[in-house]
């Protein structure tokens, strides 16, 4: 059962969806949705909660980068049906249709 969907959450799983075969960060999200870190977190996790996003942490040495590893997120195969779902329902407001 997909969970509560909020226009948040459905903002925070299509940005998601825009380029589902990447990985996203929180801020990168932020910036996409135009929503503030405490919609867009909260989102996220609903949307893992229920198997609709996965995250991992960045394979990087954060000193050599000079900064913090980023929790990064993807779209599971039940994510992006969903977000073809919804964009499907959404085409006729402008939202194109996933690849």
């Amino acid at each position: 059962m997909p969970p509560r969907m909020t226009p948040q959450t459905i903002a925070v799983l299509l940005a998601l969806a825009q380029d589902f075969d990447h990985d996203h960060y929180g801020f990168d999200l932020l910036r996409q949705t135009g929503l503030q870190s405490g919609t867009v977190y909260p989102a996220l996790i609903r949307l893992e909660t229920h198997g609709l996003v996965r995250h991992f942490w960045e394979e990087i040495d954060p000193t050599q980068a000079g900064r913090p590893r980023r929790r990064l997120y993807r779209l599971t195969a039940s994510g992006i049906e969903l977000a073809r779902q919804l964009q499907g329902r959404q085409t006729g407001q402008g939202v194109g249709a996933l690849a």
